[in-house]
């Protein structure tokens, strides 16, 4: 009996069925890995609980995000022929090694009362749930990870803004999910460039969800710090940014709410936010979401709601218009960043398999880009590190998987 905690990441699950198989056979023993579910800070146990006899067939497996009683009635042969005695160390093929204890019983236990497969009691087979599919199962440990943080952190609600876009929309659904709607309070900050879709789009949202919501123009007070400090360029933007991080924590504070960040990895990534400002909140439910896996979530989310029969939960126009901060006229994420399908794929192997610039460029990665890119990653570490936990479901996310000193002055060399 392997009692666990393993934490959840993309595509894990067949990597765990595979670890089990290969020591079940090295120890020549039925076994049973027992892995814990729910949610910790940045972790998400996924259950995933799984029973293999000696020789690697599986024989029960639990289900994933669920607490669940796996029970599976077990023929446990004698020792086969050659097993190591006991006490036996084992070398194994990734270089661990690895103790076999063995317990001989003079004959096999037999439990009380009419034997399994008589008459009076038929044998059971063991369960063996279906495997999520690759976005379920990630959308599953997003939900999980909020749920577990509020309930566990005793918070009754969460708030957060809701801009009409495809983030902060994915990010109110998952709440909505996780705690129900009726304990999600979302607020509309409408500036003096925020378009009249993207307004329309947000309220379409509260309703279809059926979620509080409220709306807080922040032109006025805007225009009360504009007065003193006259700000231009980048720092006037930022300013509407703060003015809504200002509103949401001050709400939090009335009414005690948990403050949501709507930010995904991409955005954390390049440093595309505004310190106290859309980065201000106590946890971030697609922290570790790539942009690209955003929207697939979000289709993936209202193609659900169609099989149950439900109203999508997320506006389509959401998901189709080009992303934009709405901070200054017409203005689009593309102005800053590169297209976000090959944002994400540079972003994959510099951050998650920690490719260097020439490896970067060797895979096919065009060279400018990737300078420009590795640039905004490493001046973003400070950002970073302010920024509020949320759940991991990449291999290397940031802050817990990937530590690197704010205060450094080497940098890969420019190769463009």
């Amino acid at each position: 009996v392997v009692p666990n905690a393993s934490p959840y990441e993309r595509g894990k699950d067949s990597a765990r069925l595979e670890l089990c198989v290969r020591r079940a056979r090295e120890a020549g023993a039925t076994l049973a890995y027992v892995n814990m579910m729910g949610g910790q800070d940045e972790l998400v146990f996924d259950g995933d609980s799984i029973i293999v006899d000696a020789a690697g067939r599986l024989l029960a497996r639990g289900p994933q995000f669920e607490e669940a009683l796996v029970v599976a009635d077990l023929d446990l042969p004698g020792a086969r022929p050659g097993t190591p005695p006991q006490d036996a160390p084992a070398d194994v093929a990734d270089g661990t090694v690895m103790t076999i204890h063995r317990v001989s019983v003079p004959a096999p236990p037999a439990a009380t009362g009419p034997a399994r497969g008589s008459a009076d009691v038929a044998a059971e087979p063991a369960p063996v749930w279906p495997r999520l599919s690759p976005l379920a199962e990630v959308y599953a440990a997003l939900v999980t990870g909020v749920r577990d943080y509020v309930h566990k952190n005793r918070f009754r609600s969460v708030i957060l803004g809701l801009s009409g876009g495809i983030d902060s929309a994915l990010a109110a659904t998952i709440a909505a999910d996780a705690i129900g709607p009726g304990l999600v309070h979302a607020v509309l900050m409408p500036g003096t460039y925020s378009s009249a879709h993207s307004v329309a789009d947000a309220e379409d949202l509260v309703k279809r969800q059926g979620l509080h919501g409220r709306t807080v123009p922040i032109a006025p007070m805007v225009d009360a710090f504009q007065a003193d400090l006259e700000l231009t360029g980048v720092a006037a933007e930022n300013l509407q940014s703060r003015v809504r991080g200002m509103i949401l924590m001050s709400l939090s504070n009335a009414e005690g709410h948990l403050v949501l960040t709507t930010g995904n990895k991409s955005e954390l990534a390049t440093g595309y936010s505004t310190l106290y400002g859309d980065s201000a909140g106590g946890f971030g439910p697609i922290k570790d979401v790539p942009k690209t896996l955003v929207w697939d979530l979000a289709r993936w989310r209202n193609e659900e709601a169609g099989r149950r029969g439900e109203t999508p939960p997320i506006p389509e126009n959401s998901i189709i218009k080009p992303p934009s901060a709405e901070l200054a006229p017409g203005q689009l994420d593309t102005d800053t960043l590169p297209d976000y399908a090959v944002l994400d794929a540079i972003l994959g192997d510099y951050v998650v398999r920690d490719l260097g610039a020439a490896q970067l460029i060797a895979a096919g990665h065009d060279p400018a880009l990737v300078d420009r890119v590795i640039a905004m990653v490493d001046r973003a570490e400070y950002k970073r590190r302010q920024y509020p936990p949320g759940p991991k479901i990449t291999p290397r996310n940031f802050g817990r998987d990937r530590r690197l000193p704010i205060t450094n002055r080497w940098r890969e060399p420019h190769h463009s």
